[in-house]
């Protein structure tokens, strides 16, 4: 796992010199056929104040009020690895995939989060710096924030999973 640190340290560097100097990955595609297979679980939370029945916790953002971590079962990628020090802003995970392409893991993305149930209301990308962003809608209040961006040699997943959604 020395190569993925190495990588991640490169892509925190990128990531600190801001959007525009980050580059994309020529490495090799990695998609995937894998079909999603996941349901959200859990109680909306009314107002999004109160930590659900497994103890989670909640922060504020620029984007909104978030939780501090998506519950079991949400989509991940398949091969992608937590990499939470990839951002330095607060999300509920970070996830990065060696190589992978940014488009194809957006589109595996879109196509797993509506299958647990997540409408898809907004898709923006590829932006200037390469990246992907996924605005998702569930039932109630529930929004969700999903960000595909090329850091080097890594794809980075970055989800901020709405206060208003089912408590993890």
């Amino acid at each position: 796992m020395r190569p993925l640190a190495l990588v991640l340290t490169l892509g925190l560097t990128l990531a600190a010199c801001g959007p525009d100097t980050a580059t994309t990955g020529d490495g090799p595609s990695t998609s995937s056929s894998v079909a999603p297979s996941v349901a959200p679980s859990g109680e909306a939370s009314g107002e999004g104040s109160a930590p659900p029945a497994g103890g989670g916790t909640q922060t504020d953002t620029g984007w909104g009020r978030i939780w501090d971590a998506v519950p079991p079962g949400f989509p991940t990628f398949p091969g992608s690895t937590i990499a939470d020090a990839v951002s330095a802003d607060p999300v509920s995970a970070t996830y990065a995939v060696e190589g992978g392409d940014p488009g194809e893991v957006m589109a595996w993305m879109q196509t797993a989060l509506e299958t647990a149930g997540f409408g898809t209301e907004s898709l923006s990308g590829p932006l200037e710096s390469g990246s992907f962003v996924l605005e998702s809608v569930g039932e109630g209040d529930c929004q969700v924030e999903t960000t595909v961006a090329p850091m080097g040699g890594l794809t980075v997943i970055t989800v901020r999973y709405g206060a208003g959604c089912p408590a993890a």
